[in-house]
C-alpha cells in the first residue's frame, strides 16, 4: 500500500496548481497531451526510418493469425517468415504483383485516387465491397497496423503511408511488402511461400509461379495456391496477359507502366 500511495502522492504533486492551490487540471490535460503528440511521433517516425534499413522481424497480422490458430481445432500454429533482401527476390514476382494489386504502383506517392473514386462509386451500390488499396497502403497496414476496416486503422494506414512514401524508396517499399505478405494460412513473405509451396528460393520463382501466387492475394485464406481453384487459374492468366503488357519487367529507375487508353467524349 505504500508503495502505491507513493505513486500517487507524486502523480498529485506533478499537477500544476495556482498560487491559492487550486489545482489546473486544464493545464495538466494539455501538457499530457503534448508529451503523447510528442511520443507518438518520435516513435513512429523512428519506427519508420528504422524499417527503411532493418528486416520487419514480425507484424501484428501474424501475432494475430497465430492466436486464431492457436484457439482453432481444425488450423495448426505454424508462422513461416523468412526474410530476403530486394535482390533475391524474383522480379518476375515483383512485376505480377504490380499486375495485380497495383498498377500504378511505380507513378503514385502511396495513393491512387481514381482507384479509390471508382471503389466509392462501385461500392454505394454493391453489397460485396470493392479495395483500392495500393502497395504502398497494404505495406504500411501489414507492416504497421493491426487488420480491421474501422475508420480509426485507416486513418492510421493513412498517416504510415504518407512516411513510408517518404522514407521510404520503391524498391525498399516493394521488399517489405513482398516479406510480409499473407501468401496462405500461416505463410508470410515471397521467400516462405517460394520454399513452402515450390520447394525453392523466391528468387528462382518463374513467370507462372510469381503470377499464382499474386492470383490468391486478395484473400489467401480463401484463395489457395496449393489447391488454386478456376477462378485463381482465370487470374493467373490475366496476370500473366499483364506481365506480357509490361514486357515482362518492371524497372524502377525509369518507371515503364503501360499507358491508359484516353478517354474519349462525344460531341
Amino acid at each position: 500500500m505504500s508503495f502505491i500511495a507513493r505513486i500517487l502522492r507524486r502523480w498529485y504533486r506533478s499537477i500544476p496548481q495556482n498560487e491559492y492551490g487550486r489545482l489546473l487540471w486544464g493545464t495538466y490535460f494539455r501538457r499530457l497531451l503534448i508529451k503523447f503528440i510528442l511520443w507518438f511521433f518520435g516513435i513512429t517516425i523512428g519506427l519508420t526510418l528504422l524499417y527503411a534499413i532493418l528486416p520487419v522481424p514480425v507484424t501484428p497480422l501474424m501475432i494475430q493469425r497465430c492466436w486464431q490458430q492457436a484457439w482453432a481445432d481444425d488450423r495448426e500454429v505454424r508462422l513461416k517468415h523468412d526474410w530476403v533482401p530486394f535482390s533475391e527476390i524474383s522480379p518476375h514476382l515483383q512485376l505480377a504483383v504490380v499486375c495485380a494489386e497495383d498498377q500504378d504502383f511505380l507513378e503514385h506517392e502511396g495513393f491512387d485516387f481514381e482507384a479509390i473514386e471508382k471503389a466509392y462509386k462501385y461500392n454505394k451500390n454493391h453489397k460485396r465491397k470493392r479495395g483500392a488499396s495500393t502497395i504502398s497502403q497494404q505495406t504500411a497496414k501489414n507492416v504497421f497496423l493491426w487488420p480491421s476496416r474501422s475508420w480509426l486503422r485507416k486513418g492510421f494506414e493513412v498517416y504510415f503511408t504518407f512516411l513510408i512514401e517518404v522514407t521510404w524508396s520503391k524498391k525498399r517499399i516493394m521488399t517489405a511488402y513482398l516479406n510480409s505478405i499473407e501468401f496462405g494460412d500461416g505463410i508470410y513473405g515471397a521467400q516462405a511461400a517460394a520454399q513452402y509451396y515450390f520447394g525453392k528460393s523466391a528468387k528462382e520463382l518463374n513467370r507462372q509461379e510469381s503470377a499464382l501466387l499474386a492470383s490468391v492475394l486478395p484473400n489467401p485464406l480463401i484463395y489457395k495456391v496449393d489447391a488454386p481453384s478456376a477462378q485463381v487459374r482465370q487470374k493467373q492468366q490475366w496476370i500473366l496477359g499483364q506481365m506480357r503488357m509490361w514486357g515482362g519487367k518492371i524497372d524502377y529507375e525509369d518507371p515503364n507502366t503501360p499507358k491508359k487508353p484516353e478517354k474519349t467524349g462525344k460531341n
